[in-house]
């Protein structure tokens, strides 16, 4: 859950962007549905206007070969993912190895934000 006195939400969307695939709609890499669709949730006005000034610097800034698909929703409830899929990279090293480089997550964000 995002804490404010933790992180800025600057850096957390910083943190965001060059690690998701903003240009598939519906999808991140191997997993398809609208579940996996990218999206930028905002609590305030001020998130809000931070998130759409983020999205307009990365497509001002990336020539990317299709339009950023990534959706900026207004937060509602949230309801945290099962046990199993909390720190799954963390759980489960060798599993989540081979899916970042089986489904060509790490050559996707390479190619889209460069060699981090």
């Amino acid at each position: 859950i995002y804490d404010p006195t933790k992180v800025t939400y600057q850096k957390l969307l910083d943190a965001f962007w060059h690690n998701v695939d903003p240009l598939t709609p519906n999808a991140q890499f191997c997993d398809h549905g609208t579940q996996y669709r990218s999206a930028v949730f905002y609590s305030t006005e001020d998130e809000k206007r931070q998130a759409e000034e983020s999205k307009a610097a990365i497509e001002q800034a990336k020539k990317f070969p299709a339009p950023i698909v990534t959706q900026l929703v207004p937060s509602s409830t949230f309801y945290p993912a099962e046990d199993y899929h909390q720190d799954y990279y963390k759980k489960n090293p060798l599993r989540y190895k081979y899916y970042k480089y089986g489904c060509g997550r790490a050559n996707r964000l390479e190619a889209l934000w460069g060699k981090p």
